[in-house]
């Protein structure tokens, strides 16, 4: 056996539903299996006993089997399985419904571990469809340390691995023993160098995957854990590292930073309807000595909502549009990408008000149309062209700065001469949207990603290790703290109390709700979250039956979209009632309250989001969150949405209090839990990119460690981004 072999060659009996399972959980090579981790431990101490449960409780108990068979329910005539499981408490029966194969599976004086929701009555408990597995601590105490001994291991500790349908964390055991058994003693080369191993006190990979598999104390899975969280954020770093290298060895397009281009910028900031922030500033600065260098630039500007990237971008753009390229016609080229045609078109918008005493031409392409400003027809700001049209004035160097959704990395829309690629909330793009900016012109434009989202440090370091970071943490001068109140029940009038006092001053309402639609009548039990359509009819008919309500949603078309977005921007619709796609840069200054119905149901960053629409003017702005359930877990997160006074602080709390995956999904970036998990200790983290640095200045290809090179690769597959 060898680590990559096809897990199938060794496991030649997989049944159909358990291929299907091992290929969702990206498991295909004995490699796979081996760093597919256990998501937690189990110690074998005393258990819930049996006579301790009861009715509504979610149970998992360790037993013995008794008595199993099949039957027919007396009533439907349904075929089932029964089996009662006792320990020295008591006992209680186990029923399976429409599964009468799985009294086969059992046998009397089987010891198992059983988990599941206690029903029936207080003198009549049982456990409806129960899963069963032979008792895990049994069984992991057998396979891996027959006759050993551990005076630290008080209690067994075995793991629990992540499961699919169609195969179970006891399939692991069986797996994972088989395959550190089976393979070759010098099958597995160990990615990281020696002295890096002993500088930061890492076990070898042997001794790791035995600590992390079979671990006979909690010391080993924490040293295990340690290793492999360094392990993967090292190889993520020498691929960023690697690929910034090569990015650094290309050219990209002068652009004119000299003393003229200087006040030219300098003017048209002055022409901002506000003053520019220290932070503009600094970013401006910034980007502008990236410009200065051969070199293509790649920033990320992280700025909180209402920050103002967009006036950064925009004054970037016009210094960008503004330089003639060295030796042509015609002008430098801007490409904005945008994550939604909403967000395209506002932005053109703004573009087109920043931009409306300095004449520069200024596409916008979506899905739907394309649009140029400024436009030859009276009274109009932009025209309408054809996308034959639009994309022949691209080509042709016609239109300098060009706003647009994934249309906008067409093939066939080709720039002249493309030297500036923004992309805007940077998290919904990957890695393959930015080489379709960056990587289709003989030269190498700039690229700045923005984000809204906040971002820990660690984890920036991390999945953006190849980008120069930029903070904008100042909000522009006059914008008053936001008011965030959680709104208990039965407190919902004096949330709408303030929307009426909002209203009656002039200003406009958001209310956000999960769902679209109601559910089907069968499901609303499960699912009691409020909708868009149903509250929308609510709020008109019974709260403000005065006001003119609007929805919006991810359903409508994109004609129906924009024209709910026009009639609120135009003060036409004073209450929106929406779902999360108004999360993302919608901006309506005169907005200045908004009620977010089921809070519980959205992550820390989406709610941080949404509070965003209302920071968009000198007003004094106001968040209701209305929470469906009031659980501790739920009191602690909205807790700490209220007192958080931005995104970075409450990025940083929620990073410290329940690692990175609430604020930027370790399902998103393709990084494994304990990886993610690391991401709260910032020294590992700085180590890992410290070493990196090191290692790709020294030996570029990596070639003394072939090992290491694969598992860089691997690591810079495994992301989302790609």
């Amino acid at each position: 056996m060898r680590p990559e072999d096809p897990i199938e060659k060794h496991f030649a009996r997989l049944r159909p539903e358990q291929k299907k399972a091992l290929a969702k959980l990206g498991i295909a090579t004995i490699r796979d299996l081996l760093y597919h981790f256990p998501s937690r431990y189990e110690r074998s101490g005393p258990s819930t006993q049996i006579a301790t449960v009861g009715p509504g409780a979610e149970a998992t108990l360790y037993g013995t089997i008794r008595k199993p068979e099949t039957r027919k329910a007396w009533k439907s005539k349904r075929p089932l399985s029964e089996a009662w499981l006792e320990d020295e408490s008591g006992r209680i029966k186990l029923m399976w419904f429409n599964q009468p194969y799985i009294a086969k599976t059992l046998a009397d004086g089987m010891v198992v571990k059983v988990a599941g929701a206690v029903t029936g009555t207080a003198e009549k408990p049982y456990i409806a469809n129960p899963a069963v597995e032979k008792s895990a601590g049994q069984i992991h105490a057998s396979l891996f340390h027959e006759g050993a001994a551990d005076p630290e291991r008080e209690v067994g500790l075995y793991p629990i691995y992540p499961e699919s349908q169609g195969i179970s964390s006891l399939w692991f055991l069986h797996a994972v023993k088989k395959a550190l058994e089976s393979l070759k003693a010098d099958a597995l080369e160990d990615p990281l160098p020696e002295d890096i191993r002993a500088r930061y006190k890492l076990p070898a990979l042997k001794a790791a995957l035995l600590y992390i598999h079979a671990p006979r104390a909690p010391k080993d899975a924490e040293a295990a854990k340690k290793r492999f969280a360094f392990e993967e954020v090292f190889a993520l770093q020498l691929a960023l590292a690697r690929r910034r290298r090569e990015l650094a060895a290309t050219r990209a397009l002068p652009v004119a930073v000299d003393a003229a281009a200087r006040e030219r910028l300098a003017s048209f900031v002055s022409s901002f309807p506000f003053p520019a922030t220290a932070a503009q500033t600094r970013a401006i600065e910034a980007i502008v000595l990236d410009f200065a260098k051969p070199s293509p630039m790649l920033r990320l500007l992280e700025g909180d909502v209402g920050s103002g990237k967009t006036a950064v971008a925009a004054a970037t753009a016009y210094l960008v549009a503004t330089s003639a390229p060295r030796g042509r016609t015609g002008a430098l080229q801007v490409a904005y990408l945008c994550p939604t045609e909403i967000l395209a078109k506002q932005h053109f918008s703004t573009f087109v008000a920043n931009f409306r005493d300095h004449p520069i031409p200024i596409g916008l392409v979506t899905g739907s149309e394309c649009r140029v400003f400024p436009s030859r027809v009276p009274y109009e700001e932009s025209a309408a062209l054809s996308k034959a049209t639009f994309r022949k004035r691209v080509a042709d160097g016609l239109i300098p700065i060009v706003i647009g959704t994934h249309a906008i990395i067409e093939k066939s829309l080709v720039f002249k001469d493309l030297a500036y690629a923004i992309i805007d909330e940077q998290h919904r793009f990957g890695v393959s949207h930015r080489r379709g900016l960056v990587g289709r012109a003989p030269t190498t434009p700039h690229l700045l990603s923005m984000t809204a989202t906040p971002i820990p440090r660690t984890l920036a370091l991390t999945i953006y290790g190849d980008l120069d970071l930029t903070l904008l943490d100042e909000l522009p001068a006059g914008r008053k703290p936001i008011v965030t109140k959680i709104v208990e029940k039965g407190a919902r009038p004096e949330a709408y109390a303030r929307v009426r006092a909002e209203l009656a001053a002039g200003h406009q309402a958001y209310v956000i709700c999960p769902r679209i639609d109601e559910p089907d009548p069968a499901k609303a039990l499960a699912l009691q979250a409020k909708s868009v359509t149903a509250e929308a009819a609510r709020l008109e008919k019974e709260v403000f039956p005065d006001a003119t309500i609007g929805i919006l949603h991810g359903k409508m078309t994109p004609a129906a979209k924009e024209a709910a977005m026009r009639l609120f921007a135009a003060g036409e619709t004073q209450i929106l009632v929406a779902t999360s796609v108004v999360e993302v840069g919608v901006n309506v200054p005169n907005a200045t309250v908004i009620l977010i119905e089921g809070a519980e149901r959205f992550g820390l960053a989406q709610l941080h989001q949404l509070r965003g629409r209302v920071i968009r003017s000198t007003h004094q702005a106001y968040c209701f969150v209305l929470p469906q359930t009031s659980g501790p877990a739920t009191r602690e997160r909205l807790s700490a949405f209220v007192k958080a006074k931005n995104g970075f602080e409450l990025a940083e709390y929620d990073l410290a209090l329940r690692g990175a995956g609430e604020l930027a999904g370790g399902k998103q970036w393709g990084v494994s839990d304990i990886a993610m998990e690391a991401l709260r200790n910032l020294k590992l983290v700085e180590a890992a990119r410290t070493e990196a640095k090191r290692l790709i200045e020294a030996d570029p290809e990596l070639a003394r460690y072939p090992a290491l090179a694969l598992r860089a690769s691997a690591a810079l597959a495994s992301l989302h981004l790609e």
